[in-house]
């Protein structure tokens, strides 16, 4: 009797004994499985569905959208240069690896370029007067560390030099085609500098940003001016690529924020010692009592 239900068994192997004591085949067990699948791929479903549903843009009105154009114009201004430089980068027709980069700073710039061009004593003049303002950021930015005990500007200074330094080597850009160099022009005596970025543009908006900081306003507005000429006579000369001034100007905000970054992390690392040390301080004191 053993043998035939062993032998029953071998021949129907693909059945199992429910709990019912019946013998249900493999197939409606798989059929089992597929209805527990489906069943989670129903819950999966329906929370995919729900937080759909839950998703900010789904809860957006036609008002929300009139109010995002009335109440948020600049980013609304910034979306359509998106679309509209999307349009032109795509259409563009690229300039040939044996031409000059075209610069709209140069173009802009030309009739200057000729009038220093057929005028080297005003060329160094205003190159002369170039280095005279850049001599009075330097002067600006140690004052605040060394007299005002602010090590703000400095540090961002130090910061913004050391990666033109490291950006200017690692992509050494051409000379520009036209270029009317000065030995008055800084740094003096026609030694080689980095193209990219313009240290020039990059120290006087640090120097104009801590300035404002101090409510410094007629300081400030007065080096913003100085550097917008600044900016002209360098695309005059060909001192600068377009590039290297817009760069400059945002590496400038850019370095003053991770300097006070900077400071603001060393103020709490600080306040971190001293309260440690207090509380070992107080510690010390409560074993000596």
């Amino acid at each position: 009797m053993y043998g035939a239900e062993s032998a029953t068994r071998r021949r129907h192997p693909q059945q199992r004994p429910s709990s019912g004591g019946l013998s249900l085949p493999d197939q409606e067990f798989g059929m089992g499985n597929a209805k527990r699948a489906a069943v989670k791929v129903g819950h999966g479903n329906s929370r995919k569905s729900s937080a759909l549903a839950a998703a900010a843009f789904m809860r957006w009105t036609m008002e929300d959208a009139v109010n995002v154009a009335r109440h948020h114009r600049v980013p609304c201004l910034f979306a359509v240069g998106l679309l509209f430089f999307i349009v032109i980068e795509y259409t563009l027709q690229m300039v040939p690896p044996d031409s000059p980069p075209l610069d709209l700073g140069f173009v802009a710039t030309r009739p200057l370029h000729r009038l220093l061009s057929s005028s080297p004593e005003l060329n160094t003049l205003l190159a002369a007067l170039n280095t005279v303002f850049v001599g009075m950021q330097i002067s600006y930015i140690l004052w605040t560390w060394l007299v005002e005990g602010r090590p703000r500007a400095t540090i961002s200074t130090l910061f913004m030099f050391t990666c033109r330094g490291i950006l200017g080597y690692s992509t050494q850009l051409p000379l520009p085609q036209g270029f009317l160099g000065s030995g008055a022009d800084f740094p003096v005596g026609n030694v080689s500098f980095f193209l990219f970025f313009s240290g020039h543009v990059a120290g006087s908006m640090i120097a104009s940003l801590d300035m404002r900081r101090m409510k410094r306003w007629r300081q400030a507005w007065t080096f913003d001016a100085l550097n917008i000429l600044q900016a002209v006579r360098l695309l005059g000369t060909r001192g600068h690529y377009t590039i290297d001034l817009a760069v400059g100007l945002g590496a400038g905000i850019l370095f003053d924020s991770v300097a006070g970054k900077y400071e603001e992390s060393c103020r709490n690392i600080s306040e971190k010692r001293t309260i440690g040390t207090d509380g070992m301080n107080g510690i010390k004191e409560a074993s000596r009592i």
